[in-house]
């Protein structure tokens, strides 16, 4: 379906002294099931390389993203009833983004995180953190030891795992016969649709519709009984997922369903437009750049980000088109980036310095991020996003 070469893993960041060292690359060759219509990728390393300890993706860091985790909690606080009698669990819980909402109203908590470093500023957070990777295997020593929950949630995380059904199937085990889980995760249509390609990495072994996850919830004893969409990361679908009966399916599940199929995502013969949208996006990116350079312009990047990486190593992009990148993230400051090896320096730094132009890694929290360097544009700096199509904002 879509061939983005060979590349290193994302969210492998580098000290200096690690760049005479052999780089790993892997090929990110996306493809989809006829069979399903689930997009996946190969699992060219397991998740236990790809979560380490040095792993750096810290959720606390976007403001816009702590709002929307604080709305949801707030929303679930009254429409569940939930007291300091409830048990809220959440999967793939970084550093407590999340969990500390429901903990400000005494709520019994637990988070399942497997990288060390994000589990233990979730614990920072006053939100009690099991450094584990999730399946069948961890929810029933959990109930075991904490009984089931009453809510559920995994943001961003169904995609993440290479095993899917081992992951559904810790839900069925941990969930309570009345509970709810609600699953967050960048939706493929829109993916498509916006062209959105660089959110496709190693990191992502799936690539999801609604399409193609009512088979596996259904196989595990799960009903999706609603959805929402979101403008996060892109467009998101949010799946409202009971046991199998527990609830009446609302209408929006049978209408997303029937538009995707329209769309033609559950087919691999609905990608190609997608496929040449990518080839234009990448040339019309590197051409940019490129114009840029040859009229003596100075570039830097703003956000070290996941999707970055796989926008500028599978653009051949490097310090000759972008001097640096920066990032508010302390954990990642002063190493570089995968690939590229493109210098991460703070945020602070571009209070004295004036480049020509800031391209915007992380495009979703464009506006966020223009914002905060209100400064910048006032001396005149020009910020520009790479997604869809490369564009000054």
């Amino acid at each position: 379906m879509l061939d983005l070469g060979v590349q290193p893993l994302s969210n492998r960041y580098l000290a200096a002294s690690q760049l005479r060292d052999m780089e790993p690359h892997y090929p990110l060759t996306l493809c989809v099931c006829d069979g399903c219509g689930l997009a996946q990728i190969d699992a060219v390393e397991r998740p236990e390389q790809i979560f380490t300890p040095e792993y750096a993706y810290f959720s606390s860091y976007a403001q816009s993203w702590l709002a929307h985790a604080r709305t949801y909690a707030e929303r679930m606080v009254q429409e569940r009833g939930l007291n300091q009698k409830s048990f809220v669990l959440e999967v793939a819980s970084n550093d407590g983004y999340l969990l500390r909402w429901f903990a400000q109203e005494q709520i019994r908590v637990l988070g399942v995180e497997p990288a060390v470093a994000c589990a233990q500023a979730a614990k920072a957070y006053g939100v009690p953190s099991e450094c584990a990777f999730f399946g069948i295997e961890t929810a029933t020593r959990l109930v075991q030891a904490h009984g089931r929950a009453d809510l559920m949630v995994a943001n961003n995380v169904l995609a993440h795992v290479p095993n899917i059904n081992d992951f559904v199937g810790g839900f069925a085990c941990a969930l309570a016969p009345t509970g709810l889980a609600t699953f967050e995760f960048p939706h493929l249509l829109r993916l498509v649709e916006g062209n959105a390609w660089d959110t496709i990495y190693h990191e992502h072994f799936s690539y999801l519709s609604l399409s193609a996850l009512q088979p596996v919830f259904a196989r595990h004893g799960l009903q999706i009984v609603d959805v929402e969409q979101l403008p996060t990361h892109g467009g998101s679908l949010r799946l409202f997922v009971v046991p199998a009966g527990a609830a009446v399916v609302q209408k929006r599940v049978e209408e997303l369903v029937a538009q995707e199929q329209q769309a033609g995502i559950t087919r691999h013969e609905g990608y190609a437009r997608f496929t040449n949208q990518v080839r234009a996006s990448q040339g019309a990116l590197y051409e940019y750049l490129l114009a840029q350079r040859r009229a003596g312009k100075r570039v830097v990047a703003y956000g070290a980000a996941a999707k970055g990486n796989t926008l500028l190593n599978s653009c051949g992009i490097h310090q000759d088109l972008i001097e640096y990148v920066v990032d508010r993230n302390p954990h990642k400051v002063g190493l570089l980036m995968p690939g590229s090896h493109l210098p991460i320096r703070a945020v602070e730094d571009l209070e004295n310095d004036t480049p020509d132009t800031v391209l915007i890694l992380p495009w979703n929290l464009a506006d966020e991020i223009m914002a905060s360097m209100q400064h910048l544009r006032d001396r005149g700096v020009t910020f520009a996003a790479p997604i869809p199509m490369i564009r000054e904002l």
